[in-house]
């Protein structure tokens, strides 16, 4: 048996959708990638969204949105992708890293008073897995003076002290790529209550054009146009957005699905004591995009990157989310040392990600299952 770590749920309603764009044969931005702003807006309660080709587009607008400068500071957790910091680096600006809990693998608050200086103008708070950061102690640190960025790849739909993430963020940045909970192939979202903001990143997405450049191609249009600043060819297609109006429909379906498969995990690695829990507070909702497996290396004989290897050699693909910041060449040049970084070390030598998907099976699940159990049984020291 061969378990990927993730398989897209898409079926005919994906198929429809798509198949009916190209029949009407607008094919880029334009009437259904409107359509599906709308309805995303609509689902979050967000007052406005702005689609775009990928969440790290979403973030490198928001920060173009804020106004970030070359030798600004900008405070991001440690374990995140690349492209939370990466961002950062277009500006010339300094992307300062902080440490997380090891509970959550979540931006500690702490830390950010700690790293905060006079030069911080904003920080960027990763949803790791699905699960929000404390949201109400960051934004208490931040205040009026430091901008507060949400990195929300992994969290649709995902809820904090039962609102949804997303509803009511200064600036939010959604993931719409392959491995999502929801997907348009490659996209990405920025969602915001500031018009101003959401106005400007519709310029920036498209090379700074002003206004609804694609209208420029109806019949009620004109071929007029201006570009007051510079800008990016980060704009979603109508194809994407077709896709992702129907995973949008799904997407409840397909959370329950997902919050099924990490009650069985939960339920079956609760009584192995080599396995130590992932905590999801009480305030929360997680969206599960990640299911964070912790094995407590000091109870055994192999490693984590031995671990996954032994489930590969099952059939069973897992990853490992994420090789922290500090540990890239790239900001080592920039003075980071994993020494600083307890919290993420402790996290990053213990955890692998296991496949958690709408489409896995019983029969799937209780293989992996099985297999994890069974690792660890026989590397017990």
């Amino acid at each position: 048996m061969i378990i990927p770590f993730h398989k897209p749920y898409i079926g005919e309603e994906e198929i429809a959708e798509v198949t009916e764009t190209i029949k009407i044969g607008w094919i880029t931005m334009g009437p259904k990638t409107q359509e599906f702003e709308k309805i995303f807006s609509e689902y979050i309660g967000a007052k406005y969204a702005v689609s775009v080709n990928s969440c790290t587009a979403a973030l490198h607008l928001a920060l173009r949105a804020i106004g970030i400068r070359e030798g600004d500071e900008v405070i991001v957790p440690a374990m995140t992708f690349a492209s939370t910091a990466e961002i950062i680096l277009y500006f010339k600006a300094r992307p300062v890293i902080a440490d997380v809990d090891p509970k959550t693998h979540l931006l500690m608050p702490s830390e950010v008073y700690r790293k905060k200086t006079k030069k911080t103008k904003a920080v960027i708070a990763v949803h790791y897995g699905g699960q929000p950061v404390d949201m109400d102690a960051l934004k208490k640190i931040t205040g009026n003076s430091i901008r507060l960025i949400e990195d929300a790849a992994h969290a649709l739909p995902a809820y904090y002290k039962d609102r949804l993430i997303g509803s009511n963020g200064e600036i939010v940045c959604f993931s719409f790529y392959a491995t999502k909970t929801l997907t348009t192939g490659e996209g990405g979202m920025l969602t915001t209550r500031n018009k101003k903001w959401a106005e400007r990143v519709k310029s920036l997405r498209l090379h700074g054009i002003t206004s609804d450049a694609w209208k420029r191609y109806m019949a009620t249009g004109t071929w007029k146009y201006d570009i007051r600043e510079m800008g990016y060819k980060y704009n979603m297609t109508d194809i994407n957005a077709a896709m992702g109006i129907a995973q949008l429909r799904k997407l409840q379906k397909m959370m329950e699905l997902r919050e099924k498969i990490a009650e069985k995990y939960n339920e079956a690695f609760s009584k192995i004591e080599e396995i130590i829990p992932y905590v999801v507070e009480e305030n929360r909702k997680s969206a599960w995009h990640l299911y964070p497996l912790r094995i407590d290396v000091n109870k055994l004989k192999i490693t984590r990157d031995e671990f996954v290897e032994k489930l590969k050699q099952r059939g069973i693909i897992a990853s490992v989310h994420f090789i922290p910041l500090y540990r890239f060449s790239l900001y080592k040049k920039l003075g980071w040392c994993y020494k600083d970084f307890p919290g993420s070390e402790w996290i990053f030598k213990r955890t692998l990600s296991l496949p958690i998907y709408p489409g896995m099976t019983d029969e799937e699940i209780n293989y992996v299952i099985e297999n994890v159990i069974d690792i660890i049984t026989k590397n017990r020291k």
